[in-house]
């Protein structure tokens, strides 16, 4: 008896341990046919995202046919190719005190500048944030906002000490970067569009920004001209060529992104008005709206932009500005998670909160060395709530976060040389090369290292021979000192110092 127990137990271990064997060996085939499934998905979006040199230069092309067409006639590309009536952009000479207003988001910055020409350059500046209250942003009137701007600069202007000199008998003047659509209608005016950003004021819309800021300045007693009305993209060109005479156009790639450029006055032939003595003008492209068959779209672009607030346009900012890179890796770790069990058995309910994986985290990711990519579990961890994410897995993002990252910047790089492509700078002028700098500012170029080593080494790429005379620089916080020195270079007194 005791010999048929022990022969029973021995037979029961054995088919437990069989069993559990042939339970492993089922799951070690799900994870394994699981795991081909995220692979085929990786592959799928690597071929969909590709950008091999031949589709990139189609892409250079089509921005720079857009750009003839945008400046032939209004409406007439999905480029609004804006003429910003910036015709004298800084040259170094400029001297005295000069003030900017910098309004694009939250915050907004007072600004002032000591101007010390060609020797002494900017002698002093200083530099003041202010936070807008939610109540002023939204829900309220043209006078409230501008009411509490012109307060603010008030206060700032009281506070003008030592190193700064106004002449005597001058009047102050400022330059106002207003990042906002803008139908401009001379250098110091321009009627609002529409707002965004969560600014919501109703009775601001189609209303000159620069007269309901003077009337504010008036009610609160400060004598200041604007000079100069400017787009942070137009004050980034402006930064740049007063420190590079070289600077023929200004790249934003940020939260958003944007081009402007020093264009010919007589190849714009919507132009009507007189030709300006500086026969140039600064073009704003409003280059985010820039749109080609040649756009590698995949269909996690496509459900983006139909899911965001703007269907159907800035198609081309949606791809390659940090505002969206995180959420098109969230979406295809979301597709995964759900499809191919990428994170186990297990769908992480952060995964399908929009946004909530931003582009400073992905960049994190991107440029974790270490050999278990300790950063990226982390992430995982703290923004998913994935509790233990495997190597293989985070592999898997590392490589989702390049395959994203590496065709933003081809793009991005492929922008920049249909502009340097209009104004022939992509080849020899009497048999010398011509030196060209790209003036580029945001936190996306500035920050995101493997983003910005990969648009460079695309522009060597994609320019050849001509690569050598195109510099790519950094241009940081152009916008705001921009948008004095603009006010120096449209000064009311610029004709009087001349003569």
């Amino acid at each position: 008896m005791g010999k048929l127990v022990v022969g029973v137990s021995v037979v029961c271990t054995a088919a437990v341990v069989c069993g559990v064997a042939v339970l492993l060996m089922k799951r070690r085939m799900k994870n394994s046919g699981e795991w081909g499934k995220v692979e085929a998905l990786l592959k799928d979006f690597e071929e969909k995202c590709a950008t091999p040199v031949g589709k990139l230069k189609q892409v250079a092309d089509a921005m720079t046919v857009d750009m003839h067409a945008g400046l032939a006639s209004e409406g007439g590309s999905k480029l609004k190719m804006l003429i910003s009536y910036v015709d004298n952009l800084p040259t170094g000479d400029e001297e005295g005190l000069f003030y900017a207003l910098d309004l694009g988001g939250t915050n907004f910055r007072v600004m002032r500048v000591q101007l010390g020409g060609k020797e002494k350059r900017i002698v002093k500046h200083e530099v003041k944030e202010v936070s807008i209250p939610q109540n002023v942003m939204a829900g309220s009137s043209s006078e409230v906002l501008f009411d509490f701007i012109a307060t603010a600069l008030a206060e700032f202007v009281a506070t003008e000490g030592d190193g700064f000199h106004l002449p005597p008998g001058r009047q102050r003047e400022l330059g106002f970067t207003f990042s906002f659509p803008v139908k401009q209608l001379s250098i110091a005016s321009g009627t609002l569009i529409k707002w965004t950003k969560g600014f919501s004021i109703k009775d601001v819309v189609g209303q000159d920004v620069v007269g309901e800021l003077a009337k504010a300045m008036e009610r609160a007693g400060l004598d200041v001209r604007v000079a100069a009305l400017v787009n942070d993209t137009v004050g980034t060109l402006a930064g740049g060529r007063y420190n590079n005479p070289d600077v023929i156009a200004a790249v934003i790639l940020g939260t958003g992104t944007n081009a402007a450029y020093v264009e010919r006055a007589h190849a714009i032939p919507k132009w009507h008005g007189l030709l300006p003595k500086s026969r140039e003008m600064v073009i704003n492209m409003e280059w985010g709206n820039f749109r080609s068959s040649h756009l590698p779209v995949t269909e996690y672009d496509q459900n983006l932009d139909v899911e965001s607030l703007n269907p159907g346009e800035q198609i081309y900012e949606k791809m390659i500005s940090g505002m969206y890179l995180g959420e098109i890796l969230r979406r295809v770790l979301c597709r995964m998670a759900e499809e191919a069990s990428l994170f186990s058995d297990y769908v992480p309910s952060k995964l399908k909160i929009p946004f909530i994986l931003r582009t400073p985290d992905m960049a994190a990711m991107h440029h974790d060395e270490s050999a278990d990519l300790k950063v990226v579990g982390n992430k995982l961890k703290d923004i998913l709530e994935v509790p233990n994410s495997t190597l293989k897995m985070r592999k898997i993002v590392v490589e989702l976060c390049d395959v994203i990252t590496s065709r933003g910047a081809h793009l991005s790089a492929a922008g920049i040389v249909g502009i340097v492509k209009k104004l022939g700078r992509d080849t020899l002028k009497d048999g010398e090369k011509q030196r060209s700098v790209i003036a580029v500012d945001g936190a996306l170029f500035e920050r995101y290292t493997k983003f910005r080593n990969c648009l460079e080494e695309t522009m060597k790429e994609l320019l050849g021979d001509a690569a050598d005379s195109i510099v790519i620089e950094l241009s940081n916080d152009g916008s705001g000192v921009g948008a004095a020195l603009l006010a120096a270079s449209h000064s009311q007194y610029t004709d009087l110092e001349e003569s």
